[in-house]
């Protein structure tokens, strides 16, 4: 068995927006081109092919020992249907090979990009099949667009289909998992996974991200379900300055009773790399994302006999991105777990040594 897995696939680089493509008249195309004029400064799509490719070169260039690398797969009309209507298929499935803005959020389409979501949220049920079928420890679905934002009827937030909804219901429809944890680290909240599974008692989703009003609004503490779902959903808002300290501490004093109590067969991360400092959210660390990594790995070993999977969510900044990316890989590969330090301090005590000897007397 081996330890991880990381699934990509090639045509998860055919989504590719432009925004000075011509896109589907007598939709939202005028509205879209008036907020983007009123902008100070030029605006591109930040969700782009370069993202994965910063992934691969990095790890290309420090590879990993013991980290394989495989393929994914288009997922299926059916499976995609489990947590999105048919209505809204039938609309994205007519976008196909063409230019359109899907709403406000500015979530766009370019003619390869309803293949490549496919591509996405198929490759995400891979990880989970090879996770289940016991060919590895853990796995990571290296994917986009991403997926979290995206409810059962609509488009948002750059995200298409809702990768880990469509994971985390195969793994319930096909794969005989009866209860389904789903952790979501990236800086924005999960709104479309929220809405999905807001009533379901089965799937347990815990969410922690800087607070509204920072996009998409949602997210509030009082948010916890409805019906016999009441209680399995989980938001932790969190100011602009938070980091590792509180991100861990909502996962030692949250998550790890509410797993016990819920006992899961599989823990899914929707996993962003946005709460990282570089992309001026919040203030997570590579070794934050290391260490969070490590909790979550004792989580699945204490309660689903190790059972892990990593989807890919947002992360905007090139450097943090791959960086936190490697971050997860390196501990899912069996390195050691590392302790984030706070940060400025091991700076600080490095300036005092340096500075000291001015300062002493004979």
């Amino acid at each position: 068995m081996h330890k991880v897995i990381a699934f990509y696939d090639d045509r998860v680089l055919d989504h590719e927006p432009n925004i000075d493509a011509d896109f589907l008249p007598e939709r939202i195309d005028k509205r879209i081109r008036h907020l983007l004029a009123g902008l100070p400064i030029p605006w591109k799509y930040p969700e782009h092919p370069g993202r994965l490719q910063a992934i691969q070169q990095l790890l290309e260039k420090a590879p990993i020992d013991g980290l394989r690398i495989e393929g994914g797969k288009a997922a299926t009309h059916d499976q995609l249907a489990r947590v999105h209507t048919t209505s809204y298929l039938s609309d994205i499935f007519s976008l196909r090979g063409k230019n359109a803005w899907l709403d406000v959020d500015t979530t766009a389409v370019s003619p390869g990009s309803i293949d490549a979501a496919e591509v996405a949220a198929g490759t995400a049920i891979a990880a989970v099949e090879a996770v289940m079928d016991k060919r590895t420890q853990s796995a990571f679905a290296l994917i986009r667009p991403p997926g979290h934002h995206a409810e059962p009827v609509r488009a948002r937030g750059f995200c298409l289909f809702n990768n880990v909804a469509v994971a985390a219901a195969h793994a319930r429809s096909a794969l005989g998992c009866e209860r389904v944890l789903i952790i979501d680290w990236d800086a924005h909240h999960g709104n479309g996974t929220q809405d999905i599974f807001w009533a379901d008692p089965d799937v347990m989703f815990f969410d922690i991200h800087r607070a509204a009003p920072f996009y998409p609004g949602s997210g509030h503490l009082e948010e916890v379900g409805a019906g016999l779902g009441e209680g399995t959903t989980i938001n932790v808002p969190l100011p602009a300055g938070a980091g590792d300290e509180a991100y861990l501490k909502a996962f030692r004093d949250i998550l790890a009773p509410a797993a016990q109590w819920f006992k899961p067969d599989i823990i899914l991360v929707s996993a962003g790399f946005d709460p990282h400092w570089h992309d001026l959210a919040l203030n997570v660390s590579y070794e934050g994302f290391g260490a969070l990594t490590g909790f979550l790995q004792q989580l699945a070993e204490q309660h689903c006999e190790g059972r892990l999977v990593f989807v890919l969510e947002g992360g905007y900044n090139l450097e943090s991105l791959a960086n936190g990316t490697r971050a997860v890989l390196s501990v899912l590969a069996g390195n050691s777990v590392p302790v984030p330090d706070t940060c400025g301090i091991a700076e600080v005590q490095t300036a005092a040594d340096f500075h000291r000897s001015a300062f002493q007397t004979s």
